[in-house]
């Protein structure tokens, strides 16, 4: 993975992580690895623990990656279970976080690095270079 690929993902995932805490949602963790997977972020929200996977694109002219849909896409079967058997491998290494209910999220960050009447809107407007970012968020994804 190149290195602007990576630069824009951790952006994307910072995103999504204020995104959240926007939203009364408590980050446990980041980037964390546990049964050999990557969970981009568990957050506690009121009712339920939540393993939250990001997607993270640059809007541009090719559809396969201008919106929202195509990101979360992404997470597909594989990623599914493979994301079920990091938060069974956390929760085992956590037992006090345990939580009666346990969540799926995907957030989905998009870059427009055009300017004007084309940029999206943008859901979390606490820094000026953020209206350049369109954020979803799924619950229950999976």
């Amino acid at each position: 993975m190149s290195r602007a690929r990576r630069s824009l993902g951790r952006k994307g995932e910072e995103r999504a992580a204020r995104h959240l805490e926007a939203r009364g949602y408590q980050i446990v963790g980041r980037n964390v690895r546990a049964g050999r997977v990557e969970i981009d972020l568990i957050a506690r929200a009121p009712d339920a623990l939540v393993f939250v996977e990001v997607k993270t694109r640059r809007r541009g002219t090719n559809a396969t990656f201008g919106h929202h849909g195509a990101a979360a896409e992404a997470v597909d079967h594989r990623k599914q279970i493979r994301l079920r058997r990091g938060a069974a491998a956390w929760l085992a290494e956590h037992p006090s976080a345990r939580c009666r209910r346990v969540r799926f999220d995907v957030v989905t960050c998009l870059l427009d690095d055009a300017q004007g009447a084309l940029a999206p809107r943008s859901d979390d407007t606490a820094h000026p270079e953020d209206a350049r970012w369109s954020i979803e968020h799924w619950e229950a994804a999976f």
